[in-house]
């Protein structure tokens, strides 16, 4: 029996594989309003087999947008708009997850294929952003240091969002607390300098991610799966490290998340990672703590064998990947073939089940 192929159950769900697609952005929403081009890359994971596909980095508010063209979930229409791609990615068998995210001092920036780099103007439809301090990300524009009100409209946000992402159909719910964006520069010492309850200590740092967690959890009720994507490390001296991060973890998971989604980096510009293979995984079995916290590890994992050896040695209860489902939007369909593994297929496809 294949553990990558094996279910799991989280809450009422249960996830028919444990091969899942991490967040991507497209840099492709008009007004945060997802487009045609997202309906058919995330519809075609589902096609390919994925227990869970986890919709990109999508605003709580507009403000939290990473660029102009980045999604949203701050209103109704962009709701409406999801809501047809989440059943196209139920019709395939799949289940359907959203990151709700916030990018703080990182927001308002060109997107990859831009002629600029940096922060985008408000001629060029930019506009100021926010963080736990007016510390600026290197070769950002300074953010500006949130209020109280700031802080609370950040959590209704995500509140609001969450309900939105439940009426459009989504299954799992996925808090973005990595890669340099809001909540994760709230937990660095690095990018956090506040002196009030919000900063100083770890527990002060963490407040706004566990004060999100409870409430997305009152909208999800005790059904729904909350996810939460950290950063294990800033790769970079006195940030963020492997053993807060276990600590936050533990923390999320009292709080009402079930599943920590182990990332890392993005917070400092300055960082050094060691990338090489499967390179976070040890920091996904590190917060696992021998399985007292669930989690995914994600990072440089393409292939089936790798992807079982990450279960099989205890350091994940689930793997998530992003490049490899664009190089191959039937991963894990592959995978199952690889490793002599049971799991559905679409009927059109069942020609390639076996040879």
């Amino acid at each position: 029996m294949s553990l990558l192929f094996s279910p799991l159950s989280i809450r009422s769900v249960t996830f028919p594989n444990r091969l899942w697609v991490s967040p991507m952005c497209m840099y492709s929403a008009v007004d945060g309003v997802v487009q045609e081009w997202h309906h058919t890359h995330l519809a075609q994971f589902a096609s390919g087999g994925a227990g869970l596909i986890v919709a990109e980095a999508s605003s709580v508010v507009p403000e939290g947008r990473i660029s102009p063209r980045d999604a949203g979930i701050w209103n109704d229409a962009q709701r409406d708009a999801w809501t047809p791609i989440v059943q196209a990615i139920h019709e395939r068998g799949s289940l359907a997850g959203i990151q709700l995210a916030h990018a703080g001092r990182k927001a308002s920036t060109w997107w990859p294929w831009a002629d600029e780099r940096g922060s985008v103007p408000e001629a060029d439809g930019g506009w100021q952003t926010v963080a736990p301090s007016a510390v600026a990300f290197e070769g950002f524009e300074s953010p500006v240091a949130m209020d109280a009100a700031g802080i609370e409209r950040v959590v209704d946000g995500f509140r609001s969002a969450a309900g939105r992402a439940l009426d459009a159909g989504f299954d799992v719910l996925e808090l973005h607390g990595a890669h340099g964006y809001l909540l994760h520069q709230f937990l660095s010492p690095l990018s956090n300098l506040r002196t009030d309850e919000y900063g100083g200590s770890l527990e002060n740092r963490a407040r706004l991610l566990l004060r999100v967690i409870d409430a997305v959890r009152e909208v999800a009720g005790t059904n729904v799966p909350i996810f939460v994507r950290i950063s294990a490390t800033d790769h970079a001296e006195g940030g963020f490290a492997p053993a807060d991060a276990a600590v936050v973890a533990e923390w999320a998971i009292e709080h009402g998340a079930d599943l920590i989604d182990v990332s890392s980096g993005g917070l400092v510009a300055h960082q050094k990672i060691d990338v090489h293979p499967g390179y976070q995984v040890p920091l996904a079995a590190a917060v696992r703590q021998n399985g007292r916290v669930p989690v995914a590890a994600v990072g440089l994992i393409t292939g089936a064998e790798q992807a079982e050896q990450v279960l099989a040695e205890g350091s994940a209860d689930a793997v998530f990947a992003g490049r490899e489902w664009l190089r191959d939007p039937h991963f894990a369909l592959r995978a199952a073939h690889e490793l002599g593994a049971e799991t559905a297929w679409p009927p059109q496809y069942l020609r390639a089940r076996w040879r």
